[in-house]
Protein backbone atom coordinates (compact mmCIF):
# COMPACT_ATOMS: atom_id res chain seq x y z
CA UNK A 1 0.00 0.00 0.00
CA UNK A 2 1.03 3.72 -0.68
CA UNK A 3 -0.87 6.08 1.15
CA UNK A 4 -1.28 9.74 0.58
CA UNK A 5 -1.13 12.87 2.76
CA UNK A 6 -2.56 16.07 1.88
CA UNK A 7 -1.10 19.13 2.96
CA UNK A 8 -3.62 21.87 3.03
CA UNK A 9 -1.14 24.68 4.60
CA UNK A 10 -1.08 26.53 1.95
CA UNK A 11 -4.74 26.90 1.17
CA UNK A 12 -4.63 28.79 4.35
CA UNK A 13 -1.89 30.62 3.12
CA UNK A 14 -3.96 32.54 0.92
CA UNK A 15 -6.73 33.03 3.52
CA UNK A 16 -4.24 34.79 5.48
CA UNK A 17 -2.81 36.98 2.81
CA UNK A 18 -5.98 38.75 3.13
CA UNK A 19 -7.21 38.19 6.56
CA UNK A 20 -10.61 36.44 4.96
CA UNK A 21 -12.47 33.77 6.47
CA UNK A 22 -11.57 31.94 2.61
CA UNK A 23 -10.39 30.13 1.26
CA UNK A 24 -11.36 27.32 4.35
CA UNK A 25 -8.26 24.73 4.90
CA UNK A 26 -10.98 22.40 6.09
CA UNK A 27 -13.46 22.39 3.25
CA UNK A 28 -10.18 22.18 1.05
CA UNK A 29 -9.07 18.64 2.94
CA UNK A 30 -12.66 17.22 3.05
CA UNK A 31 -12.49 17.35 -1.09
CA UNK A 32 -8.98 16.06 -0.79
CA UNK A 33 -10.68 13.10 1.26
CA UNK A 34 -13.11 12.38 -1.16
CA UNK A 35 -11.04 12.90 -4.27
CA UNK A 36 -8.88 10.02 -2.44
CA UNK A 37 -6.45 11.34 0.44
CA UNK A 38 -5.69 9.07 2.90
CA UNK A 39 -4.65 11.30 5.60
CA UNK A 40 -4.51 15.27 6.13
CA UNK A 41 -1.45 17.40 6.92
CA UNK A 42 -1.78 20.61 8.78
CA UNK A 43 1.36 22.75 10.02
CA UNK A 44 0.49 24.53 13.36
CA UNK A 45 3.55 27.06 12.84
CA UNK A 46 4.35 29.76 16.04
CA UNK A 47 4.57 32.55 14.18
CA UNK A 48 0.33 31.13 12.92
CA UNK A 49 1.70 32.60 9.55
CA UNK A 50 -0.79 30.16 7.69
CA UNK A 51 -3.13 27.71 10.17
CA UNK A 52 -4.53 28.60 13.26
CA UNK A 53 -5.68 26.93 15.84
CA UNK A 54 -9.16 26.86 15.13
CA UNK A 55 -8.08 24.90 11.69
CA UNK A 56 -6.24 22.00 14.06
CA UNK A 57 -9.65 21.63 16.06
CA UNK A 58 -12.12 21.71 13.23
CA UNK A 59 -9.89 19.03 11.28
CA UNK A 60 -9.67 16.85 14.03
CA UNK A 61 -13.37 16.86 14.21
CA UNK A 62 -14.64 16.39 10.79
CA UNK A 63 -11.90 14.57 8.91
CA UNK A 64 -12.97 11.40 7.90
CA UNK A 65 -9.79 10.05 7.43
CA UNK A 66 -6.57 11.05 9.47
CA UNK A 67 -5.40 14.04 11.00
CA UNK A 68 -1.45 14.79 11.10
CA UNK A 69 -0.33 17.95 13.15
CA UNK A 70 2.83 18.98 12.28
CA UNK A 71 4.52 20.72 14.73
CA UNK A 72 7.45 22.04 16.64
CA UNK A 73 9.02 20.39 19.81
CA UNK A 74 7.98 23.38 21.95
CA UNK A 75 6.02 23.00 25.21
CA UNK A 76 3.33 25.21 23.56
CA UNK A 77 2.80 22.82 20.56
CA UNK A 78 3.00 19.62 23.09
CA UNK A 79 0.25 21.06 24.96
CA UNK A 80 -2.10 21.84 22.01
CA UNK A 81 -1.47 18.15 20.89
CA UNK A 82 -2.40 17.22 24.19
CA UNK A 83 -5.25 18.73 23.99
CA UNK A 84 -7.09 18.14 20.57
CA UNK A 85 -5.22 14.49 20.22
CA UNK A 86 -4.75 14.42 16.69
CA UNK A 87 -4.32 10.77 15.40
CA UNK A 88 -0.75 11.75 14.09
CA UNK A 89 1.83 14.21 15.08
CA UNK A 90 4.87 14.84 12.94
CA UNK A 91 7.69 16.54 14.49
CA UNK A 92 9.77 19.17 12.57
CA UNK A 93 12.60 21.87 13.14
CA UNK A 94 11.07 25.37 13.05
CA UNK A 95 12.75 29.00 12.24
CA UNK A 96 10.63 31.79 11.60
CA UNK A 97 12.74 33.40 8.98
CA UNK A 98 12.51 30.35 6.71
CA UNK A 99 9.82 30.44 3.57
CA UNK A 100 9.04 26.05 4.50
CA UNK A 101 11.06 24.32 6.15
CA UNK A 102 14.82 23.56 5.86
CA UNK A 103 16.28 20.00 6.45
CA UNK A 104 15.41 17.51 8.79
CA UNK A 105 14.77 17.62 12.67
CA UNK A 106 18.44 16.83 14.20
CA UNK A 107 16.87 13.55 16.54
CA UNK A 108 20.72 13.18 17.05
CA UNK A 109 21.58 16.32 19.02
CA UNK A 110 18.17 16.40 20.82
CA UNK A 111 17.53 12.88 22.17
CA UNK A 112 16.94 13.65 25.55
CA UNK A 113 14.53 16.06 24.95
CA UNK A 114 12.72 14.50 21.85
CA UNK A 115 12.33 11.30 23.46
CA UNK A 116 10.39 12.89 26.45
CA UNK A 117 7.94 14.56 24.20
CA UNK A 118 8.08 10.79 22.18
CA UNK A 119 6.28 9.42 25.32
CA UNK A 120 4.11 12.06 26.32
CA UNK A 121 2.45 12.09 23.08
CA UNK A 122 2.40 8.71 22.98
CA UNK A 123 1.15 7.61 26.22
CA UNK A 124 -1.78 10.04 25.07
CA UNK A 125 -2.47 7.36 22.31
CA UNK A 126 -1.15 10.13 19.45
CA UNK A 127 1.56 8.30 17.06
CA UNK A 128 4.82 10.36 16.48
CA UNK A 129 6.77 10.51 13.32
CA UNK A 130 10.01 12.41 12.87
CA UNK A 131 10.74 14.84 10.02
CA UNK A 132 14.70 13.70 9.48
CA UNK A 133 16.99 13.99 6.65
CA UNK A 134 17.94 10.48 5.01
CA UNK A 135 20.90 9.49 6.97
CA UNK A 136 21.39 6.37 9.41
CA UNK A 137 22.59 8.16 12.40
CA UNK A 138 19.44 10.02 12.61
CA UNK A 139 16.92 6.78 11.71
CA UNK A 140 19.10 5.33 14.75
CA UNK A 141 18.55 7.72 17.20
CA UNK A 142 14.62 8.08 16.19
CA UNK A 143 14.70 4.36 17.16
CA UNK A 144 16.51 5.41 20.58
CA UNK A 145 13.42 8.61 21.12
CA UNK A 146 11.12 5.55 20.74
CA UNK A 147 9.37 7.03 17.56
CA UNK A 148 8.07 4.63 15.23
CA UNK A 149 7.84 6.57 12.59
CA UNK A 150 9.92 8.74 10.25
CA UNK A 151 9.70 11.33 7.47
CA UNK A 152 12.67 11.13 5.12
CA UNK A 153 13.00 14.67 3.73
CA UNK A 154 12.98 15.16 -0.10
CA UNK A 155 13.90 18.50 -0.12
CA UNK A 156 17.40 17.73 -1.20
CA UNK A 157 16.26 15.86 -4.01
CA UNK A 158 13.73 17.90 -5.26
CA UNK A 159 16.21 20.62 -5.74
CA UNK A 160 18.93 18.32 -7.81
CA UNK A 161 19.69 17.93 -11.08
CA UNK A 162 21.22 15.39 -13.03
CA UNK A 163 24.00 13.24 -11.96
CA UNK A 164 23.16 14.71 -7.87
CA UNK A 165 19.35 13.86 -8.42
CA UNK A 166 20.59 10.41 -8.70
CA UNK A 167 22.73 10.58 -5.73
CA UNK A 168 20.11 11.87 -3.94
CA UNK A 169 17.57 9.60 -4.98
CA UNK A 170 19.85 6.49 -3.86
CA UNK A 171 20.32 8.33 -0.17
CA UNK A 172 16.47 8.14 0.15
CA UNK A 173 16.41 4.36 -0.88
CA UNK A 174 19.04 3.79 1.26
CA UNK A 175 17.76 5.22 4.37
CA UNK A 176 14.02 3.63 3.40
CA UNK A 177 15.79 0.43 3.67
CA UNK A 178 17.44 0.92 6.39
CA UNK A 179 14.87 2.74 8.24
CA UNK A 180 12.65 -0.42 7.72
CA UNK A 181 15.00 -2.72 8.71
CA UNK A 182 15.11 -0.76 12.18
CA UNK A 183 11.28 -1.77 12.42
CA UNK A 184 10.46 2.55 11.49
CA UNK A 185 7.58 3.14 9.27
CA UNK A 186 8.32 5.00 6.13
CA UNK A 187 6.87 8.27 4.96
CA UNK A 188 8.58 10.56 2.70
CA UNK A 189 7.94 14.57 1.51
CA UNK A 190 8.98 17.70 0.77
CA UNK A 191 8.77 19.52 -2.97
CA UNK A 192 7.77 16.29 -4.46
CA UNK A 193 5.63 17.31 -7.71
CA UNK A 194 3.82 15.71 -10.25
CA UNK A 195 7.15 15.11 -12.29
CA UNK A 196 9.43 14.04 -9.33
CA UNK A 197 7.13 11.81 -7.03
CA UNK A 198 7.30 8.70 -9.85
CA UNK A 199 10.90 7.71 -8.35
CA UNK A 200 9.86 8.44 -5.25
CA UNK A 201 6.72 6.41 -4.91
CA UNK A 202 8.23 3.59 -6.46
CA UNK A 203 10.00 2.95 -3.40
CA UNK A 204 8.52 -0.31 -2.04
CA UNK A 205 9.51 0.67 2.02
CA UNK A 206 8.04 3.56 2.17
CA UNK A 207 3.91 3.67 2.58
CA UNK A 208 2.66 7.51 2.57
CA UNK A 209 3.95 10.29 0.97
CA UNK A 210 2.95 13.69 2.47
CA UNK A 211 2.58 16.71 -0.48
CA UNK A 212 1.14 19.95 -0.24
CA UNK A 213 2.08 22.97 -2.11
CA UNK A 214 2.22 21.24 -5.33
CA UNK A 215 -1.14 19.89 -5.32
CA UNK A 216 -2.76 23.26 -4.01
CA UNK A 217 -0.77 24.88 -6.91
CA UNK A 218 -2.37 22.50 -9.20
CA UNK A 219 -5.56 22.96 -7.51
CA UNK A 220 -5.69 26.65 -7.88
CA UNK A 221 -6.06 26.08 -11.74
CA UNK A 222 -7.86 22.34 -11.75
CA UNK A 223 -9.47 21.82 -8.63
CA UNK A 224 -8.34 20.27 -5.85
CA UNK A 225 -10.39 16.73 -6.61
CA UNK A 226 -8.75 16.68 -9.94
CA UNK A 227 -4.71 17.81 -8.41
CA UNK A 228 -5.59 14.93 -5.91
CA UNK A 229 -7.08 12.36 -8.09
CA UNK A 230 -4.01 13.05 -10.17
CA UNK A 231 -1.12 12.87 -7.67
CA UNK A 232 -2.91 9.39 -6.37
CA UNK A 233 -2.86 8.02 -9.74
CA UNK A 234 0.94 8.94 -10.23
CA UNK A 235 1.72 7.54 -6.90
CA UNK A 236 -0.02 3.90 -7.64
CA UNK A 237 1.15 3.70 -11.11
CA UNK A 238 4.78 3.89 -10.01
CA UNK A 239 3.97 1.38 -6.81
CA UNK A 240 2.59 -0.92 -9.77
CA UNK A 241 5.60 -0.50 -11.57
CA UNK A 242 4.21 1.28 -14.82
Amino acid sequence: MLHLGVNVDHVATLRQARGTTYPDPLFAALIAEQAGADSITIHLREDRRHIQDRDVRMCKDALQTRLNLEMATTDEMVRIALEVRPPDVCLVPEKRTEVTTEGGLDVLGQQDSLKKVCARLGDAGIRVSLFIDPEPAQLEAAVRVGAPVVELHTGAYAEAIGEHRAKELNRIEVAARYAAKLGLTVHAGHGLHYHNVHPIAAIPEIVELNIGHAIVAHAVIHGMAAAVSEMKRLMLQARAGR
